[in-house]
């Protein structure tokens, strides 16, 4: 049996002690400063608020405030902030450390560092950690598409867990893989960390599609916008893997669970695609945003992160100016509370991995 420390009880971080407690370890769940209410029905009543179910049994609620004695000899911490809590949870755990501890993340995101690189959360939170115990520990990330509800459902869910020590992953694999969750292994960190990041902008884009056409007049055979998602979906796929091959990544990853999976999985409702809803309405960032209040936006969040380091990498010429045209114009809309106007001609023109696509001239 192994101890395992779940810091954040949102949804995903709650779900991903479905499996480890249905392989008979112990978890211990614990909320951030933001989970109280969710701590205390847990304890109360065992049903988590949010995800609408009991929590597993053989699962611990602590507060934050219990800390110490919950990560009081665990052998893995996983982290289930959101991308904003990723410096609260470095400084939190950092005191409760062991060596030989291996952190699992499962948020997502990436930082613009100050020197105009983009750096993936795990190593965001590896410099954050203080000396030695940052080099005395191990890092992993779970990739892949894994909706929070459909994994506590015990629904089949598949996802990768990556990390630069290979030699953990099949400790990691055998501690939370069950005939429901089903796990891949990788060594490609900067892979897996960007793709997993930017689906959350590229999947708020897709769902702009649908506020665009509920702007449309009503069509006579009731045609809908799907064509208009699917060249979006295209183009945030294409700009990931543009880079993840920049950054030093796979580009098998790209088209695999992390890439286009989680991709896909992100487009099909949650809060990205409501915000892309609104956006495509024609609506401004700043009245959209009051429409949903109090929630986090992770596609919004990345967006502001990632780019301070992308228009580094452009003025350095590492990046070409008219390269990703949807991740700069998402930037536009939110910045500048400015309206919709995509150019899809613009899209497929920087492709890492094939010639570029030539449109036919008209009429030929």
């Amino acid at each position: 049996m192994t101890t395992i420390t779940v810091v954040g009880a949102g949804v995903m971080g709650t779900a991903l002690t479905f499996p480890a407690a249905d392989n008979g370890h112990a978890v211990r769940l614990v909320g951030t400063h933001l989970d109280e209410e969710i701590i205390r029905s847990c304890k109360a009543s065992g049903i988590h608020p949010r995800l609408k179910r009991s929590i597993p049994q053989g699962v611990q609620p602590f507060s934050h405030t219990e800390i110490a004695e919950a990560m009081r000899g665990a052998e893995i911490v996983v982290l289930g902030v959101n991308s904003r809590g990723v410096h609260w949870a470095a400084d939190a755990i950092a005191p409760h450390l062991r060596p030989e501890q291996i952190i699992l993340m499962v948020t997502k995101g990436l930082e613009s560092t100050p020197d105009g690189n983009l750096m993936v959360l795990p190593d965001v939170l590896a410099m954050r950690l203080p000396e030695p115990i940052r080099h005395q520990v191990y890092y992993a990330a779970i990739g892949g598409p894994s909706i929070a509800g459909e994994l506590a459902a015990r629904r089949h869910t598949s996802v990768v867990f990556v990390s630069r020590n290979a030699e953990i992953l099949p400790r990691l694999q055998a501690i939370f893989a069950t005939p429901y969750y089903h796990i891949w292994t990788s060594t490609d960190m900067i892979g897996v960390e960007v793709c997993v990041a930017l689906k959350n902008p590229y999947a708020l884009a897709t769902g702009i599609a649908q506020g665009v056409l509920e702007t449309l007049p009503e069509d006579v055979a009731a045609a809908k916008n799907h064509n208009y998602a699917a060249a979006i979906f295209a183009q945030g796929l294409a700009e990931t893997a543009y880079l993840v091959q920049l950054l030093g990544g796979s580009l098998e990853t790209v088209f695999s669970l992390p890439g286009a999976g989680d991709l896909y999985v992100t487009t099909q409702g949650g809060r990205n695609s409501r915000m892309g809803r609104l956006l495509g309405m024609g609506k401004s960032y700043s009245d959209a945003i009051e429409e949903m209040p109090n929630e986090t936006i992770e596609g919004v969040d990345c967006v502001l992160a990632v780019m301070p380091a992308i228009e580094s990498m452009i003025a350095q010429g590492k990046i070409e100016p008219d390269a990703l045209p949807l991740l700069r114009e998402l930037h536009r809309i939110i910045t500048r509370n400015a309206g919709v106007a995509f150019d899809f001609d613009s899209f497929f023109s920087k492709l890492p991995f094939t010639p570029p696509l030539r449109q036919r001239a008209q009429g030929a």
